[in-house]
């Protein structure tokens, strides 16, 4: 049976959590090898701050866990290594999707993996790393039939969803589902009644156009956008045609969406390749956000998004974390984390 069948659901990211899993870098699958050094910083310095609020779990592979356990010997049991290989360091990606039914049990949904359409090989041992995280844990498994990162999809807990057409429809990831099929699995798995289709994710994206760099819940009934103002921006028309779907959609529950925007950071180049830079990347934790931040030419915009999110969240302590310490490698703090949410 499916999980929906037996009363199991996603809860919202913001609802309270167990711990959070993020998984370490891996220097053989890196765009850049060469800047290991300051990507496993930039992953240091996110752990710890998720640390402040909740217990992390880091996956390692067995070669690094010495080496990683050193650098947080000072953590006490907030920080613990768990030794699992795997290619790349996308949790957010690769991990399970948790979901808990209404007896109060925990599960995990444990999606299919071919590194965002095949883009990058190998990626065996990332499409193993879920059933090794629930079977540590000792969470019940769910298998769904279909590719899916958990990157591409957001809920608000009460049956919608969002998620964007560009990646759950593309043809690299499931070409014998059609647009049906697809929305039937997700709303099977993880329990939700409507899905709003976002069109794209942000230009240059090669996640095929991941939600969680452009919309994301706040609470039901209101969602967080990135915008761009600029006409000349490659992302000017697609956030506007993201503003215009929102104002039309209804929830499941039959809200009109309250739409709260973040002014995009400008835009940053590296090696002819735009940047994803995005505000929506952070993450949620216990009594707090991590969000990243970009200095430089973005520091009014990111005082704009502190705002814009200290307002929204009047009771979450807002901890900014370097965003351009692992950008370059194509994601951000909500790609490299999955939250385990308390039952």
């Amino acid at each position: 049976m499916y999980p929906k069948q037996l009363s199991y659901k996603m809860p919202a990211e913001w609802a309270q959590h167990i711990r959070t899993f993020i998984s370490w870098p891996v220097q053989d699958s890196m765009c850049y090898p060469e800047q290991y050094n300051e990507v496993c910083e930039g992953y240091a310095g996110v752990i710890r701050a998720i640390s402040e609020f909740e217990p992390v779990t880091v996956i390692v592979n067995p070669d690094d866990l010495d080496k990683v356990q050193g650098r947080f010997a000072n953590a006490g049991d907030r920080i613990e290594c768990l030794p699992i290989e795997h290619n790349d360091a996308w949790l957010r990606d690769n991990g399970p999707t948790f979901i808990i039914s209404d007896e109060g049990e925990l599960a995990g949904v444990k999606w299919g993996f071919n590194a965002w359409g095949g883009k990058y090989s190998p990626w065996d041992l990332d499409d193993a790393v879920a059933p090794q995280i629930l079977s540590a844990h000792q969470v019940k498994q769910f298998t769904a039939p279909l590719v899916l990162e958990g990157g591409s999809i957001h809920t608000d807990g009460e049956g919608t969803l969002l998620t964007t057409e560009e990646c759950l429809l593309n043809q690299n990831r499931n070409p014998h589902m059609s647009r049906e099929e697809i929305a039937a699995a997700v709303k099977n798995f993880v329990n939700v009644d409507e899905i709003i289709w976002l069109k794209r994710g942000l230009h240059g994206d090669e996640t095929d156009g991941h939600v969680d760099n452009v919309a994301c819940f706040a609470a039901p009934g209101k969602v967080i956008l990135q915008v761009c103002e600029d006409p000349n921006d490659e992302n000017y028309e697609i956030t506007q045609e993201n503003i215009n779907i929102l104002s039309e959609a209804v929830d499941a529950r039959g809200r009109k969406l309250e739409i709260i925007k973040i002014q995009q950071p400008p835009k940053a180049i590296f090696e002819d390749q735009r940047l994803t830079l995005s505000y929506l990347n952070f993450y949620f934790v216990n009594g707090g956000i991590i969000l990243p931040v970009f200095g430089g030419a973005a520091e009014e915009t990111d005082r704009k998004a502190i705002q814009v999110l200290s307002e929204t969240f009047p009771d979450r302590k807002i901890r900014t974390v370097d965003g351009m310490a692992i950008i370059r490698e194509g994601g951000n703090v909500h790609c490299t984390t999955q939250q385990m949410p308390a039952v």
